[in-house]
């Protein structure tokens, strides 16, 4: 998601200028990347993103500035299921084949606006990516209609807008977990009842920030059903009405930083004030916040907090890989 949103961002820039996108549009077998990832080539050689770990951009540059040049678009495919696989000079041992469209694009593509503003209001966008066509001018990313024509070789991808996390609590533990959410493209809201607390200098990636009593917050910053939401303002007086207010709503995740035994006493103070608390919204709060990493310092804790959010929103039980018995991507 931060990969495709850079792209757009200079797709949508006044420096935008003629430049060439790369998208990995199938892959059969184990691969780096999976569908949707994508490299964006400007005419200075500069390049935004990356379809694979390192070993086929070297490739793909070559072809860009061959479609720079010809406007023509290609799709290649990279074959790296041999056992001696020494493809490009490198042994890729990926074990898989991948397809690759290569297509020139003029300023301001008219599905980068659309994905921009997509993005800030938060709305899903559909592109279709055709990439085998019976004439070369048919291939290329376009926005899907309803009157989208039906052809062979498309990749029909739904980009949702950025995860939104939203962190109650604007001390200092909660600067590496906002700088964490950032780097993987999420859309951070950070509030908090103290003004001197909540701000610009102290939160300079952060999306929103909300300043008001801890009753309302909540509903000013209006988290929905797919929001990652974490209270961490280290005040008894504060988590007890953000809880009461976040605990009702179906989020995807909702985290309490601090112990056991203190999540259980709001909860029961809760309860006595009338909320109900069933055993399915107990379960679903995760207090104490975070995976078993051995956490100590405010970054440790934040990947902790981060490293378990991205396993709800994977639907992943959080073991380590040499673990798994499946293959590592659907």
């Amino acid at each position: 998601m931060k990969e495709l949103q850079a792209i757009v961002r200079h797709l949508t820039s006044p420096a935008s200028g003629t430049s060439v996108l790369a998208t990995l549009v199938t892959v059969e077998g184990s691969s780096y990347r999976r569908p949707g990832a994508r490299l964006l080539v400007l005419e200075n050689g500069t390049r935004i993103g990356s379809i694979s770990g390192g070993c086929l951009e070297e490739d793909v540059m070559a072809r860009a500035r061959r479609v720079l040049e010809t406007g023509i678009a290609e799709t290649v495919v990279y074959d790296t299921t041999s056992e001696n696989d020494l493809i490009w000079g490198v042994g890729l041992g990926c074990h898989g084949i991948v397809r690759v469209l290569i297509e020139r694009l003029a300023p301001r593509p008219d599905w980068a606006e659309v994905l921009s503003t997509n993005f800030s209001q938060r709305h899903p966008t559909t592109f279709r990516v055709v990439h085998d066509a019976p004439a070369a001018r048919e291939l290329g990313t376009k926005l899907a209609t309803d009157s989208s024509p039906s052809i062979n070789g498309t990749f029909v991808e739904i980009v949702p807008p950025p995860t939104a996390l939203f962190v109650f609590g604007a001390g200092d533990d909660a600067q590496p977990l906002v700088r964490l959410g950032k780097e993987l493209g999420w859309h951070v809201t950070v509030a908090d009842t103290r003004p001197q607390f909540t701000t610009a200098e102290r939160f300079p990636t952060a999306d929103r920030l909300i300043v008001g009593p801890a009753a309302e917050l909540v509903g000013r910053a209006a988290p929905d059903s797919s929001a990652l939401a974490v209270v961490m303002t280290h005040h008894y007086v504060h988590d007890v009405p953000i809880l009461r207010s976040l605990l009702p709503r179906p989020l995807r995740y909702l985290g309490l930083l601090g112990p056991r035994k203190r999540a259980d006493k709001i909860l029961g103070d809760l309860a006595a004030e009338g909320l109900v608390v069933t055993p399915e919204s107990r379960a679903r709060l995760h207090a104490p916040v975070g995976l078993d990493l051995g956490a100590d310092a405010p970054e440790q804790v934040a990947l902790a907090m981060v490293a378990e959010m991205q396993s709800v929103l994977a639907g992943r039980n959080a073991q380590p890989l040499h673990l798994r018995q499946r293959p590592i991507h659907a």
